[in-house]
């Protein structure tokens, strides 16, 4: 598996990851400013341009280069492929970010995906402090128990869908504007997480209607 494979939009959540509810996700305290070993101090909201500069950071430092790491979000991408500031929140802030340590075929795909949060930036600062707190395991001498680590957030299979969106949404692939967007509205309210709905479905059913959007 490769990075070139995996879409950095929309939102790729990796195979077998909980999701968090919809009624569970709160608001963060991330700031602009940090202290660092992932202690970001709040001083004014974070955008997702500083909070993607965050986790850029940690996978340099890490020795990742650009070109074997994908900052994948529902955030429309910018020309250099990373999510863009100044968008509507989409219903699901989830973000995941997929890196190689090197371009080596032998390096596992690592993976890290947070969606505890209602703000992609915050997601994306999530991962960045987590991503400081454990190289600070290697700081203090823990290279074989942070290799350990990073050993469980190797990508698993299967990431990518054949799902067609007419499929989950139940309509043909020819359907109208209007049909697509009553049969979403149907299932999401059907499916959503704070009326009883299961969380994995609803993710599923949004995803469904941001690619017939697309089509």
């Amino acid at each position: 598996m490769s990075t070139e494979t995996i879409p950095a939009y929309p939102l790729q959540w990796p195979a077998g990851w909980k999701r968090t509810p919809l009624s569970s996700r709160t608001r963060a305290r991330f700031g602009k400013a940090s202290s660092g070993y992932g202690g970001y101090t709040s001083r004014g909201e974070l955008t997702v341009a500083q909070a993607t500069d965050r986790v850029l950071g940690e996978l340099r430092r890490m020795g990742v280069r650009d070109y074997n790491l994908v900052i994948s979000s529902n955030l429309q991408l910018r020309l250099d492929g990373l999510p863009r500031s100044g968008q509507r929140e989409p219903d699901d802030p989830g973000v995941a970010v997929y890196w190689r340590d090197s371009s080596q075929d032998g390096h596992p795909m690592r993976c890290m995906a947070v969606d505890r949060y209602d703000r992609v930036a915050d997601n994306l600062a999530a991962i960045a402090a987590t991503l400081d707190a454990m190289r600070a395991i290697e700081r203090h001498g823990g290279a074989e128990v942070l290799n350990r680590a990073f050993t469980g957030f190797a990508a698993l299979p299967g990431t990518g869908s054949s799902e067609h969106w007419s499929d989950v949404l139940g309509v043909p692939a020819t359907a109208s504007r209007d049909e697509i967007t009553a049969a979403y509205r149907s299932l999401r309210a059907q499916h959503h997480p704070d009326r009883g709905g299961d969380a994995d479905e609803f993710h599923r059913i949004t995803k469904a209607y941001e690619e017939a959007s697309r089509s």
